[in-house]
């Protein structure tokens, strides 16, 4: 369940800070989000594949931990990538 390479570079374009960068923790966060959100809509159809649901929980608890780091580091870019984002708190 992960996610196309296009789609990938679009969200990785949109969110780097530099031109060549992909590690940085808004890119991180970016991807982690759009996986999650592919993750979610295949559990609408397969509710019951549990085995998946514990890699959407290990992607839910790394994004955290990303912005944990981020909330620490820079709270300026922290709440600029959360609501570029569309996520809470």
């Amino acid at each position: 369940m992960s996610i196309t390479v296009e789609k990938k570079l679009e969200v990785i374009q949109d969110n780097a800070r530099a031109e060549n960068d992909t590690g940085s923790p808004e890119v991180q966060v970016a991807i982690l989000t759009s996986r999650i959100k592919t993750l979610t809509e295949h559990f609408k159809l397969h509710h019951k594949d549990n085995h998946s649901r514990r890699g959407l929980l290990m992607m839910v608890n790394k994004r955290r931990s990303l912005l944990d780091y981020l909330k620490k580091r820079d709270v300026a870019r922290y709440n600029a990538l959360i609501q570029k984002l569309g996520l809470r708190k």
